[in-house]
């Protein structure tokens, strides 16, 4: 996939569709760059989980957990489901998934 050619001949239309989708990019990586979301969204690649399940796997407290959650939830990244007094969570879409298969890539695979 080619990277969008930015010059000064863009009409008004094309830069402000430029300037929304790198809006939504930059939102998405600050969504992503605290080392607890980013542990969670690992996490969920495999599957929901509840809160208590993301608690013992973080090894962290549930006010933490529920912290990061709630703002995986308001980027639109994480989707919960209540069963009784449970919550439960998984991704979104299949975003997540490819940014961590693209950091995997970039941070974890051997050179």
């Amino acid at each position: 996939m080619a990277l969008p050619q930015l010059s000064p001949d863009l009409n008004e239309d094309e830069l402000d569709r430029i300037v929304d989708k790198a809006t939504t990019a930059s939102n998405f990586l600050k969504a992503i760059s605290h080392e607890g979301r980013l542990m969670i969204l690992c996490h969920l690649v495999t599957g929901e989980k509840s809160v208590t399940e993301l608690e013992e796997l973080l090894a962290a407290r549930q006010a933490a957990v529920s912290q990061q959650l709630s703002r995986l939830r308001l980027e639109g990244l994480v989707i919960p489901r209540r069963d009784g007094k449970t919550i439960y969570y998984r991704l979104a879409d299949d975003k997540p998934r490819k940014m961590l298969e693209c950091v995997y890539d970039l941070f974890c695979k051997d050179d």
